[in-house]
């Protein structure tokens, strides 16, 4: 009988410390194919289109600072206070919205998983990928929101040589959504009470965090160090700082301390999520 010779041979994996990324990799023209859909598919039938990547900061920021920049009077004041607001809201809505996504990788996705094989690490990378799409259009608008008030003068702010580390920035930014949106998806597929729990949990993380307030307001260390904690803190400032080189701090420890959380909860949900996806379709 003549030895049949496979192209492809599909097995679980078998260890746990298995990342399995290099498949990945080979399947980078399906994650590009999925990028392709979440951009086109999420605005096809809507009136404004894409135009809504614009307005959905711009609203946000008007409200921010109308409400706590104005009434409450939580911005600082050596510093334009639509440009404070924004330049943490545009990050802040790119990590939410990378957690919130993948989260639902499993259970948003059981019908295609359930047909044809591919990695499934394919799906929450290609949500990070079409979401930085739309973080590149908002990006933009920010920089002309803050060429507006540098030509327009009245404050005292400039680039800080910090902006070359943006780039860096937004890796840690993205890593941190894909990473927490993995671990829950891979939680969620048991215990479906996680589900609930992530957008209640994402709006308490935004308050904790410098969303709202720049950190100066805060003398206490003790709340420093909880607010530091959160890991979206140091991102936030670091995007202020900047941009404006004052209204916030850069803290290169802090930022240090995000990259490395991001890394290994990475790991840890990767290794979870490879694990899961053995017996998913049983329990979804």
């Amino acid at each position: 009988m003549k030895k049949e010779n496979w192209d492809l041979i599909i097995r679980p994996h078998q260890r746990f410390f298995d990342l399995n990324l290099r498949e990945v990799w080979r399947y980078r023209d399906l994650v590009m194919q999925f990028v392709r859909r979440d951009i086109v598919a999420v605005y096809k039938q809507t009136l404004l289109g894409p135009v809504w990547f614009v307005v959905q900061p711009i609203l946000t920021t008007i409200v921010f600072t109308f409400v706590f920049g104005n009434l409450a009077g939580l911005a600082p004041d050596n510093v334009p206070t639509a440009l404070f607001y924004m330049a943490g809201i545009i990050p802040w809505n790119y990590f939410s919205e990378c957690l919130m996504k993948t989260s639902t990788t499993f259970t948003g996705n059981a019908s295609i998983y359930g047909k044809v094989y591919f990695p499934r690490l394919v799906m929450p990378f290609s949500v990070v990928i079409s979401n930085m799409a739309k973080l590149g259009i908002q990006l933009i608008i920010l920089a002309i929101v803050w060429l507006y008030y540098y030509l327009k003068g009245g404050y005292d702010f400039q680039l800080s040589p910090v902006l070359l580390l943006l780039p860096v920035v937004i890796i840690i930014m993205a890593g941190l959504g894909l990473s927490l949106g993995i671990l829950i998806s891979s939680l969620t597929t048991k215990y479906r009470d996680f589900a609930f729990l992530v957008a209640f949990g994402v709006e308490l993380l935004k308050f904790a965090s410098t969303l709202i307030f720049p950190l100066f307001l805060i003398k206490n260390d003790t709340y420093r160090t909880i607010i530091y904690a959160n890991p979206m803190t140091s991102i936030i400032e670091t995007f202020r700082f900047a941009l404006m080189g004052k209204g916030a701090e850069f803290n290169p420890m802090a930022l240090v301390y995000s990259a490395v959380f991001m890394v290994v909860v990475f790991l840890f949900s990767t290794l979870l999520f490879n694990r899961v996806e053995k017996s998913f379709m049983d329990t979804v």
